[in-house]
Order: C-alpha cells, then structure tokens, then sequence
C-alpha cells in the first residue's frame, strides 16, 4: 500500500539487524529494484532520522504510557502515531505536519527531499 500511495524509493537505509539483512527483504530489493544502505556497525548517527524517531517514541509514548491489554496498547499507539503524523508541526520540514508536507509534495519534489536527505547524510561530520 505504501509503495501505490508514495511510489518506490531508490534506496532504504537500515541498520544490520537481523530482521533487515533476511534474504526475503534481501530478495525483495533486488527484484523491486529498491537499493539497500546498511549504516556501518555501531554508528546509529549515520540513520539519525530513524535515531531520533526512536527516541521520540521512546519518552512520549512507551515511558509515560502504562499500558493494561494488547487492545489499550495499540488504541494508544494509533492515537500517538496519528498526532504525530497529522497534528504536531516538524521542525526540518518546515514547522508543518508530515501529511501536510507530504500532501504537498509532487513527484519531483519528492525526489528532491531524498536528494537532499541523502546529500546531507553524506556530508555529515558525526556520521562517519
């Protein structure tokens, strides 16, 4: 569904985790023609943006949430994802909501958010 709504990446950056290096999303990639970045071992700043992701979810959600049954857990999390999403302004796109950024976005626009995300990456001191 993700790939209809947004249409393919060019590439995916992950780390080397197990559930990343399978060979069904190994086979996936190649056949989709979706190249693959793993982030060198131990250095989690060369994916800052699902770093700092990890960590939002972390303090606002998963600490300050006293979860009672897998049904309460996942009304929450939809709450919070949908918030985050739709409602709460971001800082690098311009203090607008994801959706309303996204909504914005044209093809071409797109693809130059990925060129510049990918240019800042590669130029970024902390990364390397």
């Amino acid at each position: 569904m993700l790939l209809i709504t947004r249409g393919k990446p060019a590439t995916i950056v992950s780390d080397n985790g197990t559930e990343l290096t399978s060979n069904a999303i190994l086979t996936w990639a190649d056949q989709a023609q979706v190249g693959w970045h793993y982030i060198a071992p131990g250095k989690p700043t060369q994916n800052a943006f699902v770093e700092s992701f990890n960590g939002r979810l972390r303090d606002e959600f998963l600490n300050e949430t006293l979860f009672t049954s897998l049904m309460q857990t996942r009304l929450a999390l939809e709450d919070w994802r949908r918030d985050y999403n739709t409602v709460r302004p971001h800082s690098r796109i311009g203090w607008l909501a994801p959706a309303v950024y996204a909504a914005n976005l044209t093809a071409m626009g797109q693809r130059a958010a990925l060129i510049e995300g990918l240019r800042a990456l590669a130029h970024c001191s902390d990364c390397a």
